[in-house]
C-alpha cells in the first residue's frame, strides 16, 4: 500500500510541478527580470562575467528540472504522511484528507517561514548573508513543521475532551504560539537596499507564493482523486471477487 501512495504521490507531484512550471515562467519570470534589470544597473561599467548557464537556459530547462525534482520529493512526503493520517482525521475521506494536508503543508512549509523570511530577487540581498539566511530560514521550516505535527496530535486529544471545534481552534492557536515565539526568536535579515523598486519586490514574492500554491493545491487535489479512485476500484475487485 506504501509502495502504490508513494507512485501516486510523486505521479501528482510531477504534474503538480509542471502547472507550476507554466505559472512560474508565465508570472515569476518577469518579476526575477525586474532584480536582475536592477543588478545590472549596479553593475554598470564594470567587467561583465558570462554566466556559466544562460539565462534562457534558467528560465525554462533549469527552472523545469528544479521544480520537478522538488515536486516529485514533495508528492513522496505527501504521500508518507498521508498513509499516516488517512482514517485518523475523523470520517474524512480520501481526497478531502489529502486536500487538508495540502492545505496544512502549504501553510506550515511555505507561508509561516515566508512571514518571517520572504523571498528576495535578485540584488535585493547582500552575497555574504546567504549562509545565514538559508540557515536561518531552513530552521524556520523546520520549526513550523514540528509545531504543526505536535498541533495535529495535540487537536486528536483535545477534540475527544472538548469537541471538534474547540479542539481544532485551541491546536490552532498553540502552533501560532509556537511559531510567533520561534520567529521573535530568529535573527531577523532586512538588507534590501532603499531604492530596490518596490513593485518588483512586491511581484517576486507574489509570484513565489502563488507558484508554491499552485504546486501544493494541484498535488493534493490530484493526489486525492488518484487514491480514491483506486480506493473504489479495489472495493470493486473485492465485491466482484466475492
Amino acid at each position: 500500500m506504501i509502495r502504490t501512495l508513494l507512485v501516486r504521490g510523486m505521479l501528482a507531484g510531477l504534474a503538480a510541478a509542471a502547472l507550476a512550471w507554466v505559472f512560474a515562467y508565465f508570472v515569476g519570470e518577469p518579476a526575477l527580470d525586474g532584480g536582475i534589470a536592477y543588478e545590472d544597473m549596479l553593475a554598470a561599467g564594470a567587467a561583465a562575467e558570462e554566466p556559466m548557464v544562460t539565462r534562457g537556459v534558467q528560465s525554462t530547462v533549469g527552472l523545469l528540472v528544479a521544480l520537478v525534482v522538488y515536486g516529485v520529493a514533495v508528492g513522496g512526503i505527501f504521500a508518507i504522511v498521508f498513509a499516516a493520517a488517512y482514517g485518523r482525521l475523523g470520517r474524512l475521506s480520501a481526497r478531502a484528507t489529502a486536500g487538508v494536508l495540502a492545505l496544512v503543508g502549504y501553510v506550515a512549509v511555505i507561508g509561516v517561514p515566508f512571514l518571517k523570511y520572504p523571498s528576495n530577487p535578485p540584488a535585493s540581498s547582500a552575497d555574504d548573508t546567504i549562509g545565514l539566511r538559508s540557515g536561518t530560514f531552513v530552521l524556520m521550516v523546520v520549526f513550523s513543521v514540528l509545531a504543526a505535527a505536535g498541533a495535529a496530535l495535540l487537536a486528536r486529544r483535545l477534540v475527544a475532551r472538548l469537541g471538534t471545534w474547540n479542539g481544532v481552534l485551541l491546536a490552532v492557536l498553540a502552533y501560532v504560539v509556537v511559531v510567533v515565539v520561534v520567529g521573535a526568536l530568529l535573527p531577523t535579515v532586512a538588507e534590501t537596499p532603499a531604492d530596490f523598486p518596490a513593485a518588483v519586490l512586491y511581484d517576486f514574492r507574489m509570484s513565489t507564493l502563488g507558484l508554491h500554491a499552485v504546486l501544493w493545491g494541484v498535488l493534493g487535489l490530484l493526489f486525492g482523486a488518484l487514491v480514491e479512485r483506486g480506493t473504489r476500484r479495489a472495493g470493486a475487485e473485492v465485491a466482484a471477487g466475492s
